[in-house]
């Protein structure tokens, strides 16, 4: 009886350990501290868990006093993709500006810094770069978050990131294997399919995988997406040819496997998200990524309970699941090895962030800074939930600060336009796109504003795959709060 119930603690202690659950609030709950106690070993924070970096600080401190070696994850990408900036924007531009300009050095610098502001406040495991090829242009879910379209320099850069970000003792997580870049369909919302043969995605999707591998990232996580090519039924986070026979077998790839949230509708609407957590672990997942959604103590017992039950139904071996549990205490010890000393602060960069955005800058055409305050039209399409709709972007609250007065709007749909031109008055038109060139009602907007207003300033914050048009374009490559900033100075003449 006592073996028995050691066996049975081991097991809970295992499906606790490869779960990384989020959490409501900016403090721990009595339940998160009590399932810690039992053998969870990492939590995620979003961005309802941050106010600021102290409170950040405050609240791992206050789960690292349940376990001293706790990993605490974070989406923190930068650019569009901000937790630690959710209220402001993010101090640094995101991989698409970066790979504009094309510095490995400059991203390297970039990674070092987000990573040591991670680490100041708790942070040890970040699920980032986006190591995707964003080879569709009208992927509703990358765009941005990609360094690019160009394979190669994807992969340098992805490299230059994981150096960056690691050597400020935060693990990355190379995403979204095998490749997201070439999607239609966002899997937050159903499952994206990619049909291409499998020499293409190894010639394409698979280079920055094998950069990131080459570069020591700490661990890749897997996509919800379905490619025929490699596996015709299941989609890559529960399929084992793709996880353990391409990823593991075929890249070399020996590190942490962590899935995209589970409860994206990719697997929870064809799974559930019990089976889905049990099939991803079968098929060679580490971690279980959870709590963008889902963030309840009922939840964790759920999938704790469908992992240990699998493994004593004979649905998925106790030493995948001991040998899953083992990777994540392996990166557990590497985090807690490279924790940075105190006094490393002193290498900051704290303006790394600017310099890069101001850099990635493109204007096209003759422009005469504005003199007097315009009118800021946002052309605002729906976020998607990667990038939320809790952060600011644009270019008018810099606007605002550098040219006093400056009045501002949001406007979409087949109205936008008209809309637009009659709450500017008589004042010049600053209008404010995202990816134009993916939303009909946002370029019909922009040929109604330059019809009546052929002086109209066009300021793009997506992909720049559109014609530029307008008296003058600029492109941002991103809509951090840093992006907002560098466009701002270049209209004011600052």
């Amino acid at each position: 009886m006592t073996t028995l119930a050691r066996a049975t603690d081991t097991l809970t202690r295992d499906a606790l350990t490869v779960l990384q659950p989020g959490f409501a609030g900016t403090t721990a709950p009595d339940w998160l501290l009590r399932r810690i106690g039992e053998g969870l070993a990492s939590v995620a924070l979003f961005g309802r868990n941050v106010t600021s970096p102290e409170q950040v600080a405050a609240l791992t401190a206050q789960l690292r006093a349940e376990r001293e070696d706790l990993l605490v994850a974070i989406d923190e990408e930068g650019g569009d993709v901000t937790r630690l900036e959710v209220r402001t924007g993010s101090s640094f531009p995101g991989n698409h500006a970066l790979g504009a300009v094309d510095d490995v050095g400059l991203t390297r610098a970039v990674a070092a810094e987000l990573g040591r502001r991670l680490a100041a406040a708790g942070v040890n495991f970040n699920w980032a770069p986006s190591a995707d090829v964003n080879s569709n242009p009208d992927n509703p879910v990358i765009g941005v978050r990609a360094f690019g379209s160009d394979t190669d320099l994807v992969a340098r850069h992805t490299a230059a990131y994981i150096t960056g970000m690691q050597s400020a003792g935060v693990a990355t997580s190379a995403k979204h294997f095998p490749g997201h870049g070439d999607t239609g369909i966002d899997s937050h919302h159903a499952m994206p399919r990619i049909d291409v043969g499998a020499d293409v995605l190894a010639e394409r999707d698979l280079v920055s995988f094998r950069a990131a591998i080459a570069a020591g990232s700490r661990a890749v996580m897997s996509a919800h997406i379905l490619v025929p090519a490699l596996d015709p039924e299941l989609p890559a986070t529960l399929s084992r040819r793709i996880l353990t026979d391409l990823l593991r077998g075929e890249l070399g790839y020996d590190g942490l496997i962590v899935t995209d949230g589970i409860e994206m509708k990719a697997i929870a609407g064809t799974y559930g998200i019990e089976r889905g957590t049990v099939l991803a672990v079968a098929a060679g997942a580490d971690a279980i990524c959870v709590g963008g959604g889902l963030h309840d103590e009922g939840t964790v017992r759920r999938l704790s309970d469908a992992l240990a039950e699998a493994v004593r139904a004979g649905e998925l071996p106790e030493e995948r699941l001991a040998d899953a549990a083992e990777r994540v205490r392996s990166l557990s010890r590497w985090a807690a090895a490279n924790r940075p000393a105190d006094g490393a602060s002193d290498a900051a960069d704290g303006d790394v962030g600017l310099r890069a955005a101001r850099r990635a800058l493109r204007v096209t055409g003759d422009f005469a800074p504005l003199t007097e305050p315009p009118y800021v039209a946002a052309l605002t399409p729906v976020a998607n939930i990667a990038v939320g709709d809790e952060t600011p972007w644009g270019v008018a609250a810099e606007l605002c600060r550098l040219l006093p007065g400056t009045e501002t709007g949001s406007f979409n749909g087949a109205d936008a336009g008209r809309e637009a031109l009659a709450a500017a008055g008589p004042r010049r038109i600053v209008a404010v796109v995202r990816d134009e060139h993916r939303h009909p009602w946002m370029a019909a907007a922009l040929d109604v504003l330059l019809a009546a207003r052929p002086d109209t300033v066009v300021v793009e914050m997506g992909v720049p795959r559109a014609e530029p048009r307008g008296a003058v374009h600029l492109a941002t490559h991103g809509a951090a709060r840093v992006c907002g900033r560098a466009a701002a100075e270049a209209l004011a003449g600052v």
